[in-house]
């Protein structure tokens, strides 16, 4: 789990570069010292001009030339300074935003299948995006100007009460309640932030979900609907903008009056006490620009602390998205599942989503190791569920699933994954080669066993016609290709990973009669001594099977080969003469009907 707050985040990240941050503390110190400094030394030069007589034995060189050496090297030292500053920076900064970046990620991995339903992919990376710049952008604030200028402050503020009590007492007072009225406009803004981040969040993942579909949106000439469907977010993304800028517009004007009335208040005093010799000239520049120096770094501060609390808004809105617990983790011993022979068992199994009605009710039934299982039913009757919690997609909430005798709650999600090979029915490919996606089953085949699985899913053929071959693009989600191709390319990925349970999910169901026909012998072999269990609508694919279970409200109601089946002339019998012309009347029963996600839905 990462660290909740926002505050407790970012030290996670600085702390192994403490080192570093403490020299970007270091060297802007320096720098505030050095800029306080410089009007010093200002007045020593006046004082000293002020002070010599004409026909004096000494030339006026002679008597400033030491503050105005120290004047001059007083700048190369606040370049030196900054200079540091911008070393530390260097060594610190890139390395926490990576660090984010690759932790949020890895973080984002661990949710479960459910949580990745609920939230947009697209707008899921913006905010890892929108932290790992808010958070360097945080960082560097807190730093400079915010440490540079608070120690830039305090220095001047002595500096100035040590050479006239009253006009430092005045600065003092003044930038307390410039830094209170700096504050509390920091934590309305951030509130108008925080509204604005959310709202452009939603607005980012809604353009994402349509430009994502945006080939529905022309097959059913919805392109004006999609505007205007767009156009409500955009809306209220702006007005959430406009609030939170014209907040900003009003804070600086505030913070613009409070700057003349300091520098009305200091001038009066400064006029006061010269009338009254309490200050010479030199202390009247140095008060001057001293004061005129605290009050632009102010107001620069100021200006800071606005845009410093819409990162803070932006920070803590991605933070509060993916920061959220697991929902399916491994236990803290968790073993790594071993899969000698492939068994399945479901032992009084209870599932439902969102405590809804329930999917399983304490459902028992064991696959045996190499045995070849189909799944058929109606929509919602729990078949892909039914895959979906072998591979721990969801949480049981009671009973347990065996893989050879261990339960798939005590072992890593990991290893439970890397035992199991899914083909689902719209596989789904990374924007990467050819090569690389097929690969993927494992990671380290060579590129001749990548084209030697290639060739036994039948998609050797169609890559070779490639002007790049294996080294071709597939497009976002796999695009550039067909339905038929990217299952192709999916079962190729599945023979490399040579799992021992493989899991098909209507796997042939947008291939062609004739690219069937092709692959159906890559399909027996990839089963070939492999606990298989093949999700089907089209009864005929499942003739091979050595068990077919008919699924129906969450109950196995039917189960045998299917020559039983069509001889116990029940359920499957009636959907084979369905799919085979007849039109048999086929009626459910009233308990049989549910409302199930849309993933439940083939």
């Amino acid at each position: 789990m990462l660290p909740k707050t926002l505050i407790a985040f970012l030290w996670h990240f600085i702390r192994p570069y403490y080192v570093t941050f403490i020299g970007m503390l270091i060297a802007v110190f320096l720098y505030a010292i050095l800029t306080s400094l410089n009007p010093y030394l200002m007045k020593l030069i006046i004082d000293d001009v002020v002070a010599y007589q004409h026909g004096a034995k000494e030339s006026l060189l002679s008597v400033v030339l030491m503050p105005a050496i120290l004047f001059v090297l007083l700048y190369q030292a606040m370049d030196f300074s900054w200079a540091l500053f911008d070393y530390f920076k260097l060594k610190t900064l890139p390395k926490v935003r990576a660090d984010i970046v690759n932790t949020m990620f890895a973080y984002l991995q661990q949710h479960s299948y459910s949580y990745f339903q609920k939230n947009f992919t697209g707008s899921l990376s913006n905010k890892i995006a929108d932290m790992a710049r808010g958070a360097e952008s945080v960082i560097a604030q807190l730093v400079e100007p915010m440490f540079s200028q608070i120690a830039a402050l305090l220095i001047a503020t002595a500096t100035i009460y040590f050479v006239n009590p009253l006009a430092g007492l005045v600065l003092l007072v003044w930038s307390l309640l410039f830094l209170s009225v700096a504050f509390w406009t920091y934590k309305r803004t951030l509130k108008y932030s925080i509204l604005f981040s959310e709202s452009n969040s939603l607005c980012m993942g809604k353009l994402v979900d349509s430009v994502t579909n945006i080939i529905n949106a022309k097959l059913f000439a919805r392109n004006t609907f999609e505007k205007r469907y767009l156009a409500k977010y955009v809306e209220e993304s702006k007005r959430r903008e406009q609030d939170l800028q014209w907040h900003t517009f009003k804070m600086k004007i505030l913070q613009g009056t409070f700057v003349t009335i300091l520098f009305g208040c200091m001038v009066g005093v400064l006029i006061y006490a010269r009338e009254h010799s309490l200050v010479t000239i030199g202390d009247f520049a140095l008060i001057l620009s001293l004061s005129m120096t605290v009050m632009q770094g102010l107001w620069y501060l100021a200006s800071h602390f606005l845009t410093f609390s819409q990162e803070l808004g932006i920070c803590q809105q991605a933070l509060s998205i993916i920061n959220v617990p697991h929902e399916i983790v491994d236990k803290p011993n968790a073993s790594v599942l071993k899969v000698p022979k492939g068994e399945i068992v479901f032992e009084q199994v209870t599932f439902n989503y969102d405590r809804g009605k329930n999917v399983f009710k304490d459902k028992t039934l064991t696959i045996k190791g190499g045995e070849k299982v189909g799944l058929v039913g109606f929509s919602g009757g729990g078949k892909t569920t039914f895959a979906s919690l072998i591979l721990r997609f969801f949480e049981i909430s009671r009973g347990r699933i065996l893989i050879d005798g261990q339960n798939i709650q005590d072992v890593t999600q990991e290893s439970l994954h890397s035992q199991i090979a899914m083909i689902p029915q719209d596989p789904m490919l990374f924007h990467r080669s050819l090569l690389e996606n097929i690969r993927y089953g494992r990671l380290n085949a060579s590129d001749a066993e990548v084209i030697e699985a290639s060739k036994k899913a039948h998609c050797h053929e169609f890559i070779e016609l490639l002007p790049e071959g294996y080294y071709a693009m597939v497009g976002e989600r796999g695009l550039k290709l067909s339905g038929g191709q990217r299952q192709r390319i999916a079962i190729a990925r599945a023979i490399l990973k040579n799992a021992p349970i493989l899991i098909l999910d209507e796997a042939t169901s947008a291939l062609d009669s004739i690219t069937e026909k092709k692959i159906k012998e890559s399909l027996e072999y990839l089963m070939r001594n492999r606990t298989t269990i093949v999700i089907a609508h089209r009864l005929a694919t499942l003739s091979d099977m050595d068990r077919i279970l008919v699924f129906m409200g969450g109950e196995v109601v039917e189960e045998g080969t299917h020559e039983e089946l069509l001889a116990h002339q029940s359920h499957y019998a009636k959907l084979w003469e369905l799919q085979a012309g007849g039109f048999l009347p086929l009626r459910l029963e009233e308990d049989e009907e549910e409302v199930v996600p849309v993933e439940e839905v083939m």
